[in-house]
């Protein structure tokens, strides 16, 4: 079984089409790099162009090597470094935040601590205590 194909008449209105978009003078659409835009700039539907499938071959090479999917390699690959960026920063925050934590459970147990301590030193009586008297001052 042969693969299905389109007419020749077809096949140069997608390459005319394709033509159009890589030169930037899109007719029909905004001019993006698009299958959905290949078609519809050509004026065929969508099941026409997927049969065409020498024009669709020659589409995924020329769009693989243009400058655009290049810069869109680039862009994911700045997002996939921004998103590490983000996860290590937020990881950082997580182990910041378990340090600020356990610093505030020590100063709030010094404050109870001291807190008791001066309470104690308060109820205390003022009792003085005689301390005896050295042997010399006896003489």
């Amino acid at each position: 079984m042969t693969a299905p194909t389109v007419s020749p008449k077809t096949e140069q209105t997608l390459r005319e089409a394709m033509a159009r978009l890589f030169a930037g003078t899109p007719q029909r659409t905004d001019g993006k790099l698009t299958k959905n835009n290949l078609w519809r700039e050509a004026g065929v539907s969508r099941a026409t162009m997927n049969r065409a499938t020498t024009v669709l071959a020659e589409w995924d090479n020329h769009v693989s090597e243009s400058p655009a999917e290049a810069q869109r390699r680039q862009h994911l690959d700045e997002l996939a470094e921004a998103r590490k960026k983000l996860r290590e920063s937020r990881q950082e925050c997580r182990h910041l935040q378990d340090q600020v934590d356990a610093a505030a459970t020590v100063i709030a147990t010094l404050l109870a601590e001291t807190a008791a301590l001066r309470e104690q030193q308060a109820n205390r009586t003022a009792t003085i205590i005689p301390l005896g008297r050295s042997h010399a001052a006896r003489e």
